[in-house]
């Protein structure tokens, strides 16, 4: 059987980025201009969204046919 750990801590960052084909976001608090906020970006890293609050970031993605996944 193959090791799979091993093979996953050598992934380059655009097979971490193409995974889940384009369907994955990250949702991640940020603070911009004083304000706590939601980042929603892109598996390659690319920003996508800033919105209010964590529950609409998740919303924005499910309505947009997107994977969301919590950043901490």
């Amino acid at each position: 059987m193959e090791n799979n750990d091993a093979n996953i801590r050598h992934i380059t960052p655009e097979a971490l980025a193409a995974l889940g084909g384009g369907a994955l976001v990250y949702i991640k608090p940020v603070e911009v201009d004083g304000k706590q906020v939601v980042a929603v970006h892109g598996a390659d890293g690319s920003p996508l969204a800033l919105v209010a609050n964590r529950e609409l970031a998740f919303a924005a993605a499910v309505q947009y046919e997107m994977q969301p996944l919590s950043v901490h």
